[in-house]
């Protein structure tokens, strides 16, 4: 009888164990997360409609703030090519702030919940001061009727509005991609397929959300009627907040781990006390603790690697330590274990990755800029019917699509049966090498458009607008180049980064995607800018001059293809020296092949 009772109990804690999930999360009451009645693709679908609801918010104000700058505050090209660019990086430079309280303090749910809030009230707040005080004439923003001139008051309250929209998307954007991530369980078989398939669908997601913005949105408001289009998107973004907030019992939950600064900190210091200290040869003599000790947060254990030997010794256990030990006195300033040693060493390891997309990140900024200014200079009119030069970006989104159906359906599945050694396809790095690959062959695209759209230039024109006689659909392939390599390299990226930080970093892990959009967005301004001091001298026009058909943009899109592919070469030579992390009981050959860049 007793031990029948004891076979009982046995089988009830499997059962249990069975039932829940096993990579730690928790759920809305802060109890182990039940597989069955939380996360998966329940919670997972609720996430992607919210990102499609957000996108199609946020890009109804971006997809056309370039002609709402000319148009309506009238700024000309250069500048307002700048001013976006600037508005579009701080967004991502905002994905920083969010990820840090979200990894940290607050969570990635509560962080989600409050950037949504803000980005609600910025774009209710835009819609209001553009309605009262910026679309004055009424019906004033379109090709032909230009806005009277503004006041330092509501130049400023436009400013506030835009830029809260930047806090609020960009503080949200990060966090809900690793929070649908958190919904699947890796350690099981099933879930950790899920989880890879989301990324792909997020991005999905993602473009199908601002393919609304591009098409309809994008239509009004180049006829002016951005008042419309700003309220749309807010109602968008309420709609997204609420449907959110519904799913809230069903979320699974990672806790925060705590400020990665101070932990990165007494790494540093720690090694650098120990500066003068021979190491031995022998890792095992490192100190470290087990996973449910507090200094890790409860994050699964990162094992020793070769790399950074110098970081090493803030986990090598001096004399003193054994002394402090020994009294049970326990400094992380002076001794650190070996998973939060490597936690550096991982971020270390992903900066010279990341440095890389930043290049990238300048092609692709293109599309919201110089893209829609060089289609407004081409012939728009087609079967009476006036094609907004925003709108064209549906083809990148179209292209997105195509290929990201292309790739899991058939390019994966082939390259999976022809390796000789793993069931995986390409790892996450080789697809980013793709992408920039791809990258170069749009901007010599986009320049050979431009030779032959100046070709056909009426070059008397006053002003750009309509100009040349060359059709605006000449920039489909372009486009489509461009959404072909985000497939590659963004859904690459969020993957890359979510698989290869520390638990305790996940959403920096996703910031880091976005800081390198926001960081190409300053380098794209910043070339403009150089571009047009030097090409302006002599008294010349410059190459991207207000009229484009006194300039010269062929030449600014063949000197973007000329630095993505010396960007290339840098990259390639990166990824074959990153080594993969190496977390336990993940040591797999799968895994490590996730971060190869050489496996074949």
């Amino acid at each position: 009888m007793a031990c029948s009772e004891v076979c009982k109990e046995v089988e009830l804690k499997q059962e249990q164990e069975e039932a829940c999930t096993k990579d730690g999360t928790i759920d809305w009451h802060g109890q182990p997360a039940i597989k069955a009645k939380s996360g998966q693709w329940t919670a997972g679908i609720i996430i992607l409609l919210n990102q499609g609801l957000a996108t199609l918010a946020f890009f109804g104000v971006g997809v056309n703030l370039v002609l709402f700058l000319t148009r309506v505050l009238g700024q000309n090209n250069a500048d307002a090519a700048n001013n976006v660019s600037k508005w579009t990086g701080t967004v991502y430079i905002f994905s920083l702030v969010g990820a840090f309280l979200s990894d940290s303090y607050w969570g990635r749910y509560k962080t989600c919940a409050i950037f949504q809030v803000i980005f609600v009230i910025g774009l209710v707040s835009l819609s209001l001061s553009s309605y009262l005080f910026l679309i004055k004439p009424k019906g004033c923003g379109d090709e032909e009727t230009k806005c009277g001139s503004h006041s330092g008051f509501e130049i400023a309250l436009f400013y506030l509005s835009i830029y809260l929209v930047a806090l609020g998307n960009g503080g949200y954007q990060p966090n809900i991609a690793t929070f649908g991530a958190d919904q699947f369980d890796e350690n099981d078989l099933k879930e950790g397929h899920s989880k890879v398939a989301f990324f792909s669908y997020f991005y999905l997601a993602l473009n199908l959300g601002s393919l609304f913005s591009n098409t309809i949105l994008g239509y009004f408001e180049d006829e002016g009627m951005w008042a419309l289009g700003f309220w749309v998107s807010s109602g968008s973004a309420l709609a997204a907040l609420v449907l959110f907030l519904a799913g809230t019992t069903r979320y699974r939950h990672f806790k925060p781990s705590g400020n990665p600064l101070s932990r990165f900190s007494q790494v540093l210091v720690a090694a650098t006390k120990k500066c003068n200290i021979d190491m031995p040869l022998d890792a095992d003599s490192l100190f470290d603790v087990d996973r449910n000790d507090s200094s890790i947060n409860g994050n699964r254990k990162i094992l020793h690697t070769n790399e950074f030997k110098f970081l090493d010794k803030a986990a090598y256990i001096s004399t003193r330590d054994i002394d402090d030990q020994k009294k049970g006195i326990y400094t992380p300033w002076r001794l650190c274990p070996v998973t939060q040693v490597e936690e550096v060493k991982c971020i270390l390891r992903l900066l010279p990755i990341w440095l890389c997309t930043i290049i990238y990140s300048v092609v692709f900024t293109q599309m919201a800029s110089l893209f829609v200014e060089q289609g407004a200079a081409m012939k728009v009119i087609v079967l009476n019917f006036r094609i907004p030069p925003a709108s064209m970006s549906s083809f990148d989104i179209l292209s997105v699509a195509l290929f990201i159906f292309l790739y899991r359906r058939i390019l994966d599945p082939l390259v999976s049966r022809l390796r000789k050694k793993s069931s995986r396809g390409l790892t996450e790095l080789q697809r980013m090498g793709i992408g920039l690959i791809i990258a170069i062959l749009a901007m010599v695209s986009a320049g050979i458009v431009e030779c032959y759209r100046l070709k056909y230039a009426n070059k008397d024109c006053i002003h750009s607008e309509g100009s040349s006689s060359l059709s605006i659909f000449w920039q489909v392939p372009q486009y489509a180049f461009i959404g072909a390599s985000e497939v590659f390299m963004y859904v690459g990226q969020l993957e890359f980064f979510n698989a290869q930080t520390p638990d305790g970093l996940k959403s920096f892990g996703s910031a880091l995607c976005m800081t390198s959009i926001s960081l190409g967005n300053y380098v794209s301004s910043l070339l403009v800018t150089m571009v047009m001091k030097i090409s302006t001298e002599d008294h010349m026009p410059g190459w991207i001059p207000g009229n484009l058909n006194k300039g010269h943009l062929d030449r600014f899109y063949f000197l973007l293809a000329g630095l993505t592919t010396i960007d290339l070469v840098v990259y390639i030579a990166c990824a074959r020296w990153y080594k993969c992390i190496k977390l336990e009981g993940k040591g797999d050959e799968n895994d490590d092949e996730r971060g190869s860049f050489n496996k074949v």
